[in-house]
């Protein structure tokens, strides 16, 4: 589907990269071929961009293993240690980039069940933007396009569609898969194209079918955080007003009742990006903004308002509850701050500071995972753009030494070898036996910003995770 004529890229047209690489090609049916030797050779210097965007000689993954992903860069900080094995990484692009986006981008955190993967881009256009939701198939090494956000909406020309999903992907224990929409540009937002409001969406993997749960649960709000009680069915966000509601509106916290359908509470003062759940408990927490500061709480047994509790903490990104009864957080990290790494105990409310989250230069982190002991966490800093500064480091956290490891720095060598450099991600996802972590990435192939989203399936070594 082309976008509108209106709609522009502020994506100047560049060339890819010429390299030449070691890679190994899996089929369609992927199944993998044995590693070997390929050359791959990019476009010319004078090429444009074109769509959709390829890997080197039109493959469709790419698996590779090289010792050129344990090559640190000069940015290392003292004190952070490299992996000793190299992991197995699978790459390939997201199917559906046929058009120029504004530009394709993934901004919402995905997730992984048993031997799948879900996430979401988006082609960030405005005011007939369109999102897509994913599902990777781990056993046959398939990326298919499960949702198409503008054919559910189903609304006529000249309404506003959304451009992105910022949420979360959250699986509920009736089998649907729940999310919500986001806009492009906040200039939309307005009557001149129809705004009423965002939509909660849901899609059953059984039955690949998508439906709409909520149209504007909050009016004239737009949805770009949130988390899902799984079991109680209660889907939480933090909103972001319309166009020139900003001061009389603000961030709004939300329940909503998914199974009923109905609104339980809507207050100010919301998160902006964030969320924490303690299905254990059922209780929520967030940060008000979009920075350090008080953690709040609110317990759908109590009702009423959120609770200030006695601690302070950054909540940029958070884990799962791990079956220890521990959530884990890291700080903003943009402009001077530095990104930390927190742990709240969710039978306590006990907030500990462990350390700095940063491997070299960069401190954005927009994605966090644990492992099921709880013992490991994974992230990659820079999301907004800036990875590539510090070599795209995927990073080990170990809580119990307090130790940042290195397991994998993907550039130069993606650069070199396939002609992509990789700007950053808002989406990664560890899959529940806790040994292979995927990563949608902001991809560029040759410009300054990003233009198109890119998957890599990381599977970690085992000596690398040992208990």
């Amino acid at each position: 589907m082309k976008p509108p004529m209106r709609c522009r890229t502020f994506l100047a047209a560049t060339a890819r990269r010429a390299a030449a690489c070691v890679l190994t090609v899996l089929g369609m049916a992927g199944c993998p071929a044995p590693m070997g030797h390929l050359t791959a050779t990019a476009a010319a210097a004078s090429s444009p961009l074109t769509w959709p965007p390829r890997l080197p000689q039109g493959q469709t993954l790419v698996r590779d293993r090289t010792e050129a992903f344990l090559r640190p860069t000069p940015t290392l900080r003292p004190g952070v240690v490299v992996a000793r094995t190299p992991p197995v990484i699978e790459t390939m692009y997201y199917p559906g980039q046929s058009y120029a986006g504004n530009p394709w981008s993934c901004w919402g955190d995905g997730v992984a069940v048993t031997g799948r993967y879900y996430s979401a881009i988006g082609d960030h256009l405005a005011p007939g933007g369109n999102a897509f939701l994913y599902e990777y198939d781990a056993a046959r090494r398939t990326l298919r396009q499960a949702v198409d956000v503008r054919q559910v909406l189903a609304l006529p020309d000249g309404h506003y569609t959304p451009g992105k999903i910022h949420s979360r992907l959250d699986p509920g224990a009736d089998g649907w898969l729940y999310f919500a929409t986001h806009r492009g540009s906040p200039r939309v937002t307005t009557d001149a194209h129809h705004y009423r409001g965002d939509w909660i969406l849901r899609y059953h993997p059984g039955r690949t079918t998508a439906e709409v749960v909520a149209a504007a649960p909050i009016p004239r709000h737009s949805i770009p955080a949130s988390v899902l009680d799984p079991g109680r069915l209660i889907f939480y966000g933090g909103t972001a007003p319309a166009m020139n509601r900003e001061k009389e509106e603000g961030i709004r916290f939300f329940a909503y009742g998914v199974r009923e359908r109905k609104l339980l509470y809507s207050g100010p003062n919301g998160p902006a990006r964030s969320l924490a759940l303690a299905p254990s408990t059922g209780r929520v927490y967030f940060v008000p903004g979009n920075d350090t500061g008080a953690l709040m709480r609110f317990d759908p047994a109590a009702g009423g308002a959120p609770t200030r509790l006695a601690a302070e903490i950054g909540m940029r990104a958070v884990t799962q509850e791990t079956r220890a009864g521990a959530l884990y957080a890291v700080s903003n990290g943009q402009g001077a701050r530095e990104a930390m790494v927190y742990s709240i105990d969710t039978r306590t409310e006990r907030v500990e500071r462990l350390g700095p989250a940063a491997v070299g230069t960069q401190h954005y982190i927009t994605s966090l995972d644990a492992d099921p002991t709880g013992r490991y966490l994974y992230y990659v800093p820079g999301a907004h753009g800036g990875s590539e500064q510090d070599g795209c480091p995927v990073v080990q956290y170990d809580t119990r030494h307090r130790r940042r490891k290195v397991i994998a720095f993907l550039h130069p060598h993606f650069a070199r070898a396939c002609g992509c450099t990789l700007r950053g991600t808002f989406s990664s996802a560890l899959s529940p036996e806790g040994d292979t972590l995927y990563v949608t990435w902001n991809n560029s192939r040759g410009g300054r910003a990003w233009d198109s989203c890119l998957l890599t399936v990381i599977h970690i070594p085992e000596s690398e995770r040992a208990p």
